[in-house]
């Protein structure tokens, strides 16, 4: 597929996808892990000449309402610390082709909440063409890989529009997710958690054909997980409240998973091993996240929405924890690793 690499950016503006779906919290951004993945790909078409950026996501399910909680204008002021010496302007979605005023000394602008409209859910090709013709873009970049399993309008309907070039986060996603499925350095271990097994089963079933070991915890372990391959590793102890309720792995199943980490060149790891909501049940997964930031000369993938929210948390607190890739992906980096159609990466021109 053709990348940014391909594109003559000089003196052209480009509408680029980003996935800006950040946490806020009274009206400021609680974590900027997504928004600075999207810095390389807006540096890279700024080098190369770009005469202006146009940046647009979604936030949250606004269900086609735009309220202060649905509002990208927290990810404006946190786009402003990051780029200080330039000014970063915000405009409402377009309802036409009318052109947005937007000032020749803005080099980077930031469209309002797609979901907000519901062309955007719909996939409706009206709605991005307006977008298009409103703010004069040249060419589309996709960008926001959480999205791409998504039949959107900024995913999909797009691509008849305007030519599509990848990203360099996509880019990376794509090359570090195909290499753990592909040609992965062995041994490599898959750790699987979460709470619904009928979510996890497909993922088990494709990589047990590769993976060296397959460890299983979660509520779904708690819950009477069972198999008779000798690749599967189970939890068998667990942590439990004053009702009796399993809620973390306990410490034996714990450290014969630290035994697994330590062995493997290539670790994926998919769902929290207990419910670390509650930090008093997150112990497990703190010490599986650690062991994995930990090590060298070694592929970790973390993947699932969940699972990457609390790496990205830990790592704000330790700054030496190193992963190959913390997807951003969530459930679009479980499809592609299960090899699902994903309508947001075919529309990317080839």
């Amino acid at each position: 597929m053709k990348t940014i690499k391909d594109l003559n950016a000089k003196d052209k503006t480009i509408l680029i996808r980003v996935d800006y779906n950040v946490p806020v919290k009274d009206g400021k951004v609680t974590n900027d892990l997504r928004i600075r993945a999207s810095l390389p790909t807006i540096n890279y078409l700024l080098e190369h000449g770009a005469k202006r950026l146009i940046l647009i996501s979604h936030l949250g399910r606004p269900e086609g309402k735009l309220t202060p909680e649905t509002t990208l204008q927290p990810v404006v002021d946190s786009l402003q610390k990051i780029f200080k010496e330039q000014t970063i302007g915000f405009y409402h979605l377009p309802n036409s082709e009318k052109p947005i005023p937007i000032p020749d000394n803005v080099k980077i602008a930031v469209l309002e909440n797609l979901r907000t409209n519901p062309g955007e859910e719909k996939n409706d090709q009206t709605f991005i063409e307006n977008i298009v013709k409103a703010t004069g873009a040249d060419f589309y970049v996709q960008d926001g890989f959480a999205v791409t399993h998504r039949a959107h309008a900024s995913t999909d309907a797009i691509k008849n529009v305007l030519p599509v070039y990848a990203g360099l986060l996509i880019e990376k996603e794509i090359a570090n997710l195909e290499k753990v499925i592909e040609n992965p350095e062995k041994p490599l271990l898959v750790i699987i958690g979460g709470a619904k097994v009928e979510d996890k089963q497909p993922l088990i079933d494709k990589f047990l054909k590769v993976a060296d070991h397959i460890f299983v915890g979660g509520k779904i372990a708690s819950e009477g997980f069972k198999s008779d391959n000798s690749k599967i590793t189970i939890a068998t102890d667990f942590d439990e409240n004053s009702a009796g309720e399993k809620l973390d792995i306990g410490p034996l199943s714990t450290s014969e998973l630290a035994n697994l980490i330590t062995d493997a060149k290539t670790i994926i790891w998919n769902g929290l091993l207990g419910y670390a909501e509650d930090p008093a049940y997150a112990t497990a997964s703190t010490i599986t996240a650690e062991l994995i930031g930990e090590k060298e000369n070694a592929t970790t993938v973390i993947c699932g929405g969940d699972t990457t929210g609390f790496v990205e948390n830990l790592m704000k607190e330790h700054k030496n924890l190193n992963y190959t890739l913390v997807s951003t992906g969530g459930g679009a980096a479980l499809e592609f690793l299960l090899g699902k159609k994903m309508p947001g990466l075919e529309a990317i021109s080839k």
